[in-house]
C-alpha cells in the first residue's frame, strides 16, 4: 500500500521519458511517478529506492527523493511562507508548500512566523499541516532536570492550564496559567527555567527568575503600577489571583513576597482595603 506522508521504500517498475515508475513490488498494480529528476542516475528496473510519498499541484500523487521537514506522526517547527484566504503555506522543504488552512490554527499566524505544527490527510485526500493535537505527540524523555535552562517553542494557550511549550521543539513542557503570559505569542521561540519535571516526563516551565533573584524586579514593578494608579492600589495583598494578575502581571505569591518587601522598606502602606505609597 503506498502511503502518502511518509517514507517508503519502493520498487522501480517501468522507465519512461518524463521519470520512473515505483511500486511495492513488480507485481503490484498502484504505481507512483517519480519525475525524471529526481531518479538517481542508473537506476534500473528493479532497483529499491526510499522517496517521500505526496500530491503535486494538481492533486496527484507524487514520489520525490527529496528529505520533507515533517511528515505524519511527527512535529516540526515550519515558516510561514504566505497568508491567503484559505489559510497560511508552510515551507517544508519541498517544491508545493504545505497548506495549514484556517480551522486548524489556534492563532494568528503571520508571514515569516516559525510555528509548531504535525501533518494530516483531509477529508479531500490531501496532506495538510494542523496546529491542533500536538500535546501528546511531544517527547517526554527529555535529560532536563529542575533548574536547567531551556529554550523552547510556544504552541497553544489554555485559559484551565497555562501556556504549552515544546523546548528543542521536541519535549512536552507548560508554564502554569498563574504566570504572566501577555507578552507571549504562538511560535515565540523562549528561553525559560526548568522549575520541576512530573513523575511521566513532562517539564514545568518558569519564565521567572529564583525568588530570591525575581523579588527585586517584581519589587519594582509594583511600584510603576502604583505610580500608574497615582500613588493608590484600590486593593490589597488578599485580592483574588485574578484581579491580581489582571492588574498587575504576577501571581498572588510573588505580589505578596514583593508587596512584604517594598513595606519592610516603608516605601508603601497597607490597609485592609488597598495599597498607598509613603
Amino acid at each position: 500500500m503506498l502511503r502518502l506522508g511518509e517514507n517508503q521504500v519502493l520498487t522501480v517498475v517501468k522507465k519512461v521519458d518524463f521519470g520512473i515508475y515505483l511500486a511495492e513490488s513488480s507485481e503490484s498494480q498502484t504505481r507512483v511517478l517519480l519525475p525524471r529528476k529526481q531518479v538517481p542516475e542508473g537506476t534500473e528496473i528493479g532497483d529499491d529506492i526510499e522517496v517521500f510519498l505526496y500530491k503535486d499541484s494538481k492533486d496527484r500523487m507524487i514520489a520525490t527523493t527529496n528529505k520533507p521537514k515533517l511528515w505524519m506522526g511527527k512535529v516540526a517547527a515550519l515558516k510561514v511562507v504566505s497568508v491567503q484566504h484559505i489559510g497560511a503555506f508552510l515551507d517544508w522543504g519541498l517544491e508545493k508548500d504545505l497548506l495549514l488552512p484556517y480551522k486548524e490554527q489556534v492563532g494568528k499566524v503571520n508571514g515569516g512566523d516559525e510555528i509548531l505544527v504535525r501533518l494530516y490527510i483531509d477529508k479531500s485526500k490531501r496532506l495538510c499541516a494542523s496546529m491542533r493535537e500536538l500535546y501528546d505527540m511531544l517527547d517526554m524523555d527529555s535529560a532536563y532536570e529542575r533548574g536547567d535552562v531551556v529554550h523552547g517553542r510556544v504552541y497553544e494557550f489554555s485559559d484551565n492550564f497555562g501556556t504549552f511549550v515544546a523546548v528543542d521543539d521536541r519535549y512536552s513542557a507548560m508554564i502554569p496559567k498563574h504566570e504572566d503570559r501577555s507578552s507571549l505569542r504562538i511560535g515565540d521561540w523562549i528561553e525559560a527555567r526548568v522549575a520541576g519535571v512530573k513523575p511521566d516526563g513532562k517539564l514545568d516551565l518558569t519564565l521567572r527568575e529564583k525568588a530570591y533573584m525575581q523579588i527585586d524586579k517584581d519589587a519594582e514593578q509594583v511600584m510603576q503600577v502604583l505610580e500608574a494608579y497615582g500613588g493608590f492600589l484600590p486593593f490589597n495583598d488578599k485580592a483574588s489571583p485574578e484581579v491580581i494578575m489582571r492588574e498587575v502581571k504576577m501571581s498572588k505569591n510573588a505580589f505578596k513576597r514583593a508587596v512584604g518587601r517594598l513595606y519592610k522598606e516603608r516605601k508603601v502602606e497597607i490597609t485592609d482595603r488597598d495599597i498607598r505609597m509613603l
